[in-house]
């Protein structure tokens, strides 16, 4: 059996993941796990807590909390990870607003599930990707996608509105992003295989399958094929973006012209004319930077799930209960 650190964000989905801390803690003792529990105090301390945790020989760190606990984390393990240190593997129990990451890679979010999947032990290695640029030219690591330009903007806006919580959050903020977002800048972009110059609306450099908690950026995307599955949307019309929300939430949005889709293990993206507002799982790499390196590592992280998304039905788009 594991010997689990659980590190619990109070403060994710506007405070709101506080109050399913004491029951998912009496729900893991009486599943007789065998874990220790802290709460983090401040923004990046899980980044520190998992780091501490990985080294001092857990065999597993789990989040309780959003996206961005779930990044931090990454980001502490992959520290420990790359100096050689014990290998400890991640698991999720999702309380955040929008669960992309747990969704895209097939662990349940409801939290008996998520508990019960620990319990399990059902692992698979994922690839993880890593951002070098704007607030972080050292290096930032990922698990679910970047999104640049519309997308970033949505996730700025969401933030900021505390009266709504979930999809609805970010559609409302995707409504208003029309109108704060609406020229795209002129970028050159660099795969493995070819370069363009054009402008760009929005660019999700994706790892799993959906962002803003309900839109399928990228919903053929496998988490463990070693390659980034790109979605590209040139400059439209405000009524254009309007009738595109839908088909983002179906994933069906490939079928517009404006829409192009690509895959690539390195991506490269830089300003021409304009900025680059830009997310990482939801947290901000940067509000108008001028370029950004994507680089894919693979099978880096051993991840506790229920089962891999590309193993659910293809038609799927909600959330896994």
């Amino acid at each position: 059996m594991l010997r689990y650190k659980v590190i619990a964000n109070p403060t994710a989905n506007h405070g709101n993941s506080a109050r399913s801390i004491p029951i998912i803690e009496q729900m893991l003792k009486d599943l007789r796990v065998d874990f220790e529990l802290v709460q983090t105090e401040y923004p990046q301390h899980a980044i520190q807590l998992a780091e501490v945790s990985a080294s001092e020989g857990f065999n597993a760190v789990v989040a309780i909390g959003g996206d961005g606990t779930v990044n931090e984390i990454l980001n502490g393990l992959m520290k420990t990870h790359l100096k050689g240190d014990g290998p400890a593997c991640l698991g999720v129990i999702p309380t955040g607003r929008g669960n992309d990451f747990a969704f895209s890679m097939g662990i349940p979010t409801d939290i008996v599930t998520s508990c019960l999947a620990l319990v399990a032990e059902k692992r698979h290695l994922i690839d993880i990707g890593r951002v070098s640029g704007g607030n972080f030219p050292q290096g930032r690591f990922f698990g679910n996608g970047v999104g640049i330009g519309f997308d970033a903007v949505v996730g700025f806006e969401a933030a900021k509105m505390t009266w709504l919580s979930g999809f609805a959050n970010y559609a409302v903020s995707a409504l208003r992003t029309m109108y704060l977002y609406d020229k795209a800048p002129l970028l050159q972009v660099e795969l493995d295989d070819r370069l363009f110059v054009q402008p760009c609306l929005l660019i999700s450099i994706m790892n799993g399958r959906r962002m803003g908690g309900g839109f399928l950026m990228a919903p053929d995307s496998k988490p463990n094929d070693g390659l980034f599955d790109l979605c590209i949307a040139r400059q439209m019309s405000k009524s254009r973006v309007l009738s595109m929300i839908p088909r983002f939430i179906k994933g069906t949005q490939a079928q517009s012209p404006e829409i192009s889709m690509a895959r690539s293990k390195r991506v490269k993206v830089t300003a021409l004319q304009g900025s680059i507002p830009a997310h990482s799982d939801g947290e901000t790499l940067c509000t108008a930077g001028e370029s950004l390196t994507i680089d894919l590592l693979p099978q880096q992280v051993e991840l506790i799930i229920s089962f891999l998304q590309s193993e659910t039905p293809q038609n799927e788009s909600g959330p896994i209960c």
